[in-house]
């Protein structure tokens, strides 16, 4: 499984990456054409989606490095089997609430998906609107790979004391 998750981590992050490099060739584009006087209608939205997608993949893979959704107050304070039991606890926080934008992402891509782009009608918004459950998906995948590793190390903690 361990193996699996860093793939796909390496997976989602290049994507996010490139992503983020077309959202950084538009723009650079649209601040050309507008100094030269060029009508690019074009640029904005597709600097708008391509942001979308850097930000919700980029999203994902913070949740598996547990650089997201994170408070660790309480367990920088706790050791032991407390410590590993909120961690079990906000893994399965965190499952609930993947698992609904993960839900509620396929259903936005099924409501939006034949609505098209302003600028380039040929393009679709399901393109842009996928990667909600995509992001859901993983994050799904990387909590429950989380959840493992704690409810493993709860059941060694156990067997130790």
């Amino acid at each position: 499984m361990d193996r699996f998750v860093k793939v796909l981590e390496k997976i989602q992050l290049t994507i996010g990456v490139l992503f983020l490099s077309l959202f950084f060739i538009v723009i650079m584009i649209q601040i050309t054409t507008r100094h030269l006087g060029i009508a690019a209608i074009w640029t904005v939205e597709v600097a708008n989606y391509s942001f979308i997608w850097a930000i919700f993949m980029g999203a994902a893979v913070m949740v598996n490095r547990r650089e997201h959704f994170n408070f660790d107050f309480l367990t920088k304070k706790l050791k032991g089997k407390p410590r590993i039991l909120l961690s079990i606890f906000n893994d399965l926080i965190l499952l609930l609430f993947n698992t609904a934008i993960f839900y509620y992402g396929i259903k936005v891509v099924q409501n939006f998906w034949n609505y098209n782009w302003t600028s380039l009608p040929e393009m679709k918004m399901g393109y842009v609107w996928i990667s909600i459950p995509i992001m859901g998906a993983t994050m799904i995948i990387y909590t429950l790979s989380h959840l493992a590793k704690h409810v493993k190390t709860w059941k060694e903690e156990g067997a130790l004391k």
